[in-house]
C-alpha cells in the first residue's frame, strides 16, 4: 500500500478513535523491526510467549498474500510480544510462513517458537524489507480483550504486513494491539454505541399516533467520552459544536439534580455530527450519565433522555444507549390532548418523553454492516429539519400502512429467524415509502447511486440513515466486493467506509 494511501487510513481510523498516540502512529507505519521499536519504547526487553504453532496447508487468501499454491504448507504461528519486566502484553500477531522458502537454520529457530522474528532475521542476517498491505480499526473477539484486560469500548488496530526476501514473500504477519488512552488519573470512561435509522413509521398521525422509528445499534464508530469531577464545567477534544452539546447536557443534569460541583470532560472519539448515525443523542446521553455515574446518581435512561433534550421524536437512540439491538418504538400520542400537536423532529420537541420500545431483537452476529460515510452531501439540523418535517408531513396513509405491513410481516420474522433475505427485503422497500422516501429525495445523487452500486454489487439491503449522508449496506459475506464498489463510485471524493457489525449491549461505563 502506497504511503499516501497508509497516512489515509490512519486518518479515516482517526475519524473513529480521535487522535492516535504518536508511538501507535509509529508502530503502524514501520517498515523496520517491531521487535526492537517496542523495545525503544518501552526500554526493556521483549519477549515472546507463543500460543499456537503448526504446520497447515495454506489456504486460498494465504496463498495469494504468500504468492504460493493453495494447499502447500505454512508455519502458522499465534505469539504475544511481552514487556519482559512488566509482563505487559504489547502486541498480539499472527504469522504465516511457506516452509519451502525457509533454510533449516532459520526453521529451526522459527519452530523452537519462543524468538521474535526481527532477532531470527537478525542472527540468519537475512536481507529483506517490508511492505504493508493494510491498516485497521478492528472491533476484537472476547479472548483478545482478555487478554489485554480491555473493556468493549477498546477499539484494536491492526495492521498486516509481508517480508519480502529475494522479490518473494517470506512471510505474512498480522499484528494487533489497542487503541491507547490518552489518560491515566481516575476517571469515568462512557462508551455510547451509534445507531442506523431505517426509518419512521408513521408521519400520517391518523390513528392519533405519529413517528416510531426502526433501528439498528452499531458497535463501530462510538462514541467516547472520559470525565472527572471538577468545580467548573469543562470541555475539550471536540469541535466547537461537539463541545457546545456536551456541556449543555452535563450542565442540564447538573442543575436538574442540585449538584454543587461539576466536571471536566473529554471527548475522546465521536461520529461526525448530522451525518445520520445519531450521534448527537449518543454525545448527550454520554456526557449525561458520565455526570450522573461521577456523583454516584441512578436514574432511568428514559429520564436522562428527557433531561438532555432527546428523544421527541425517535426513541432509538435512547433504546441503543440503553440496550442495543434492533430497535423498534411505537411513536407518541398526537392531536390536541396528545404527547405531539404537530409534525415535529427531536431537536423541536423538547420535554416530550422518548417513545415506549415495543419490540427489541439481538442484531445477528453473522450479518456484517458496510459503512459508507461521504464527507459532502445534504446535512439537515436545526430549522432546516422542522422545515422539511413541515412541508412534508402528513405523508400519505396508503405509505404507512405499507411500512407497517413490511416490519410486522417481513423485518421483524426475519431478524427472528436469522433470514437475511426476508429481513433485507424490508429494509429495501422502506426505502422507497413514507418519510424515508422524502429524505432520500433530498439527498445528493451521488448517495442514491451508492444505495443502488452496493446493492448491484451484492449487499443483501441497502439504505440511508436518517437523513444521511450515511450510508449502509448488510451482508452476511465477505464485504470486500462492497468496500471496492463503494471507493468506485465515490472515486475521489473524501470518504469514511467502515466494517461494523451490530451492536447488542447498549451503552457502557467504566472506571480508570
Amino acid at each position: 500500500m502506497p504511503a499516501g494511501q497508509l497516512h489515509d487510513r490512519i486518518r479515516m481510523i482517526e475519524q473513529v478513535t480521535g487522535p492516535l498516540q504518536p508511538f501507535q502512529t509509529v508502530l503502524l507505519l514501520t517498515d523496520g523491526s517491531v521487535t526492537t521499536l517496542l523495545e525503544a519504547i518501552s526500554g526493556a526487553e521483549v519477549c515472546v510467549k507463543t500460543i499456537a504453532q503448526n504446520v497447515v496447508p495454506a489456504g486460498g487468501p494465504v496463498a495469494a498474500l504468500l504468492d504460493i499454491r493453495q494447499g502447500d504448507p505454512v508455519n502458522h504461528r499465534i505469539v504475544e510480544l511481552i514487556n519482559c519486566t512488566t509482563g505487559e502484553i504489547l502486541i498480539y500477531a499472527i504469522s504465516h510462513t511457506p516452509l519451502g522458502r525457509l533454510e533449516p537454520g532459520f526453521r529451526d529457530d522459527l519452530m523452537r517458537a519462543d524468538i521474535p522474528i526481527g532477532k531470527i532475521l537478525k542472527k540468519h542476517r537475512i536481507e529483506s524489507r517490508r511492505e504493508i498491505s493494510d491498516i485497521r480499526l478492528v472491533s476484537p473477539d472476547p479472548d483478545l480483550r482478555r487478554r489485554f484486560d480491555t473493556g468493549p469500548e477498546t477499539r484494536f488496530l491492526s495492521r498486516t504486513y509481508r517480508i519480502i526476501r529475494n522479490d518473494l514473500p517470506f512471510m505474512a504477519i498480522e499484528e494487533l494491539f489497542p487503541v491507547a488512552s490518552r489518560h491515566r488519573e481516575p476517571r469515568i470512561r462512557v462508551r455510547a454505541p451509534s445507531r442506523l435509522h431505517l426509518g419512521l413509521i408513521d408521519l400520517h398521525g391518523g390513528l392519533g399516533r405519529v413517528d416510531g422509528g426502526i433501528g439498528i445499534t452499531l458497535d463501530i464508530p462510538d462514541t467516547v467520552l472520559e470525565a472527572e469531577r471538577s468545580p467548573l464545567c469543562g470541555v475539550t477534544g471536540g469541535d466547537e459544536g461537539q463541545i457546545a452539546r456536551v456541556r449543555q447536557a452535563a450542565e442540564a443534569v447538573l442543575s436538574r439534580f442540585a449538584i454543587s460541583g461539576s466536571a471536566a470532560i473529554t471527548i475522546i472519539r465521536t461520529p461526525l455530527q448530522h451525518s445520520g448515525l445519531g450521534a448527537g443523542t449518543a454525545l448527550s446521553l454520554a456526557a449525561g450519565k458520565a455526570v450522573c455515574e461521577l456523583y454516584g446518581i441512578t436514574v432511568p435512561v428514559e429520564e436522562l433522555s428527557g433531561i438532555v433534550g432527546r428523544g421527541g421524536t425517535s426513541g432509538i437512540g435512547t433504546a441503543a444507549f440503553f440496550s442495543g439491538g434492533l430497535i423498534i418504538d411505537g411513536g407518541h400520542s398526537f392531536g390536541e390532548s396528545g404527547e405531539k400537536t404537530g409534525f415535529r423532529p427531536s431537536s423541536a420537541s423538547p420535554g416530550i418523553r422518548p417513545p415506549p420500545v415495543i419490540a427489541r431483537h439481538p442484531f445477528p452476529d453473522e450479518w456484517q454492516i458496510l459503512l459508507v460515510v461521504p464527507s459532502f452531501g445534504f446535512q439537515v439540523s436545526g430549522t432546516g429539519e422542522q422545515d422539511i418535517f413541515r412541508e412534508a408531513c402528513p405523508v400519505p396513509r396508503e405509505e404507512v400502512q405499507e411500512i407497517c405491513h413490511e416490519v410486522v410481516m417481513r423485518l421483524l420474522p426475519g431478524i427472528v429467524r436469522r433470514d437475511l433475505g426476508l429481513f433485507a427485503a424490508a429494509v429495501n422497500r422502506i426505502q422507497q415509502l413514507g418519510f424515508k422516501k422524502i429524505e432520500i429525495a433530498r439527498q445528493s445523487a451521488v448517495v442514491r447511486e451508492l444505495l443502488s452500486g452496493l446493492r448491484e454489487a451484492g449487499a443483501a439491503c441497502t439504505g440511508m440513515s436518517s437523513f444521511g449522508p450515511a450510508v449502509y449496506a448488510i451482508t452476511d459475506s465477505d464485504p470486500a466486493g462492497l468496500e471496492h464498489a463503494a471507493a468506485r463510485i465515490l472515486g475521489d471524493t473524501p470518504h469514511l467506509i467502515i466494517r461494523t457489525r451490530g451492536d447488542n449491549l447498549g451503552a457502557s461505563c467504566t472506571w480508570i
